[in-house]
């Protein structure tokens, strides 16, 4: 009966994996294909265009038609908020341009992957191009 059970136990632990420990990485350590970026960005598109209109609101200078493009934005980072599976926040830079995608600024925004706006900063304003002036000859 012994030879049966040490038989079992060997067989037991022959057949059943090991178990892994792995701590939880709070930040993406691999590069996405672009695809991928793109479409992330997209699926972000509300609340990125309600943190421009956000920190462009008062700028009294701030051209009439601003936007921003997707294939323009950079994804800075991707932290999990709330471990694997749960929620991540995406810090993206984003480039809003006016007319045929002159950039007007540079601004850093950080979405959660649930839609809700974490933070927003203006980073730089280029000079706005008056396209009604006149040139001298």
């Amino acid at each position: 009966m012994k030879k049966i059970s040490m038989i079992f136990i060997l067989l037991l632990m022959i057949k059943l994996p090991p178990t892994a420990y792995a701590a939880t990485i709070n930040e993406t350590d691999t590069e996405l294909s672009e695809s991928l970026k793109y479409a992330l960005i997209l699926s972000l598109s509300q609340p990125i265009s309600e943190a421009i209109e956000a920190i462009y609101k008062n700028d009294k200078s701030a051209p009439k038609g601003l936007t921003w493009a997707a294939y323009q934005t950079e994804i800075l980072k991707i932290k999990q908020a709330n471990g694997i599976g749960g929620i991540y926040e995406i810090t993206l830079k984003v480039y809003p341009y006016y007319r045929a995608h002159i950039t007007y600024g540079e601004d850093i925004v950080v979405i959660r992957t649930d839609g809700k706006i974490i933070d927003y900063k203006h980073v730089k304003t280029y000079p706005k191009i008056d396209f009604n002036k006149k040139r001298s000859e």
